[in-house]
């Protein structure tokens, strides 16, 4: 499950060893930051509650909802001194999705610390539950993908105070023989769409099975807007030649609501991120 510690001399105990108990004041638990979630990382926090240094090397992160551990992503050896946490980022293995796996995610690691070497290992909680979500999520993108392909296809800017267009294109996938159903499709903090109700944008669009035609929905976005009417952010034309983006909050005098400004291909590109909510 794990390697040998970085830098072991001699007469250290192989990270392959039966692994123990975590050393007395140490605790781990699991988190995710924003930025893993693109690239299918977790976080592995190791907390250092006890009088003397310690040195965790290899980690990995095995839970049943996944095919394989998850390992860390640099090799390296981390350094805590008494009091200090590390956060240690580990590699997601594919989702296992046949609906037998048993929740639990448990943490184990090669460490030193003084003249004693090991491998510990123990139950990790999470810092704010996620991993149920992500295992779900992952599991219905799949069984989308195997009956159809689902894109954003195309996307025309607005006028000033007009929606602009972002197209979805479903293509069914010949011979799936299961279908999926679209629920809807979510707002975000910076996006949402004409019709929205809580955040929520009703599709109900069937796919696969049956269904084997190709269909392009069109959906109205606009930028998404405060209760008091103003947008979240503002695109900002000419700044050195180059568009950018300024939060509301910013702003040091408060102005009346205005019409919604021209949604462009650059905000969609950066500021852009929809989840298609599956079932």
């Amino acid at each position: 499950m794990t390697a040998p510690l970085a830098g072991c001399g001699t007469g250290c105990t192989s990270a392959t060893e039966a692994a123990t108990a975590l050393p007395a004041g140490v605790s781990v638990a699991v988190t995710q930051l924003r930025s893993d979630v693109a690239d299918r990382q977790v976080e592995v926090q190791v907390h250092n509650g006890s009088d003397e240094a310690i040195e965790i090397g290899a980690v990995s992160l095995d839970d049943p909802r996944f095919a394989a551990p998850a390992t860390r992503v640099v090799d390296r050896t981390s350094t805590l001194a008494p009091g200090r946490t590390v956060n240690v980022r580990v590699q997601l293995a594919d989702v296992v999705c046949d609906g037998t796996a048993t929740p639990g995610a448990t943490v184990t690691f090669a460490y030193t610390q003084g003249d004693r070497a090991g491998t510990a290992s123990a139950a990790a909680g999470e810092v704010f539950p996620f991993l149920d979500a992500l295992h779900r999520r992952e599991c219905v993108a799949a069984r989308t993908a195997a009956a159809a392909d689902v894109t954003w296809s195309a996307f025309t800017p607005s006028d000033a105070g007009a929606p602009a267009s972002l197209e979805l294109s479903i293509v069914p996938r010949s011979g799936a023989a299961a279908a999926v159903v679209l629920a809807d499709v979510r707002e975000t903090n910076l996006l949402t769409f004409d019709g929205v109700a809580g955040g929520i944008l009703p599709l109900d669009v069937t796919v696969g099975g049956d269904d084997q035609n190709a269909r392009t929905i069109a959906l109205p976005l606009r930028p998404a807007r405060r209760p008091g009417g103003q947008a979240r952010h503002r695109i900002h034309p000419r700044r050195g030649g180059r568009r950018r983006t300024r939060p509301v909050h910013a702003r040091r005098r408060r102005r009346a609501a205005r019409p919604d400004p021209r949604v462009g291909r650059r905000l969609v590109r950066l500021r852009l991120r929809l989840a298609l909510g599956l079932r």
